[in-house]
């Protein structure tokens, strides 16, 4: 590979770093300026005072401490019982012989492109109607459905355990339930961490269901931000939405670089028999 060619790809790949960032910095940095340099023009790129009183001002202009833990349990309880359900699916998938299973995980496979927006209003029917609205069920009824995603990638994991450790432990007395708990779901952390980063993500960035579902009261922080920062005349503060929204991001980003190894391993492991 010569010199020149390296120094091309070098080029390459830190335009594309910049061009990733470059939004997250411009996040960042409006989150410090202060209203009249939000209000000028041109815009200012450098804020010329940084005003980390805008985070306070973020934190305190909502019930950024009660929105904040209904998001945990949503998310917790999503993350949860998405990631059990899931994985008990995909190795009913991988390992179990039933008629007709292949073509219930063609159908599986299917649901992942029909959009979630479309079952919405159904789906607030049902739940309106067994008088789960302003609840947290629905994300249980959620969370027990599972993935197709995330089943996906449980059934290809699991189809690459060997087979001799299930007819072992088979021999031994074990069932598919011991076989599931004690062989199968110790051996799946990578996509047990790819699992819980995606529900996770998916919760906590939810806005829909929670401004649907749930009160002002009960509501989530994604939900008490979208309406919460503006002034007395209406006007959105740009500048503590851009502070709410960094302190927003930060649970993900900490999850994602704390389970980054497994999440990746997960993706890679999953395609591999």
């Amino acid at each position: 590979m010569s010199r020149t060619y390296r120094w091309a790809m070098w080029l390459v790949l830190l335009a594309v770093v910049v061009a990733m960032l470059s939004p997250i910095a411009w996040l960042v940095l409006t989150s410090l300026k202060s209203p009249a340099e939000m209000a000028s023009f041109p815009p200012t790129w450098w804020p010329k005072e940084p005003r980390l009183a805008n985070y306070g001002d973020a934190i305190s202009k909502v019930n950024f401490v009660g929105a904040t833990q209904n998001s945990l349990t949503i998310a917790f309880i999503t993350t949860t019982l998405t990631t059990l359900s899931s994985a008990w699916v995909g190795f009913g998938f991988a390992r179990l012989s039933a008629p007709g299973k292949k073509q219930l995980f063609v159908v599986l496979l299917a649901t992942m492109m029909l959009p979630g927006i479309v079952t919405l209003v159904p789906t607030y029917l049902i739940f309106a109607k067994l008088h789960m609205v302003n609840t947290y069920w629905p994300w249980v009824a959620w969370g027990l459905g599972g993935s197709a995603f995330l089943i996906f990638l449980f059934r290809q994991f699991f189809a690459g355990i060997p087979r001799e450790l299930e007819e072992a432990a088979i021999i031994d007395g074990c069932g598919y339930v011991g076989i599931f708990w004690r062989i199968f779901l110790p051996q799946s952390w990578p996509v047990i961490a790819a699992s819980v980063i995606l529900s996770f993500t998916g919760a906590w960035g939810d806005f829909v269901g929670p401004a649907m579902f749930l009160s002002q009261d009960s509501t989530t922080l994604a939900v008490a931000m979208a309406s919460g920062y503006v002034n007395d005349k209406g006007l959105p503060m740009n500048n503590l939405v851009a502070a709410g929204a960094v302190i927003y991001v930060l649970p993900v980003l900490v999850l994602f670089l704390f389970m980054q190894r497994r999440f990746v391993s997960g993706f890679s492991t999953s395609g591999i028999k």
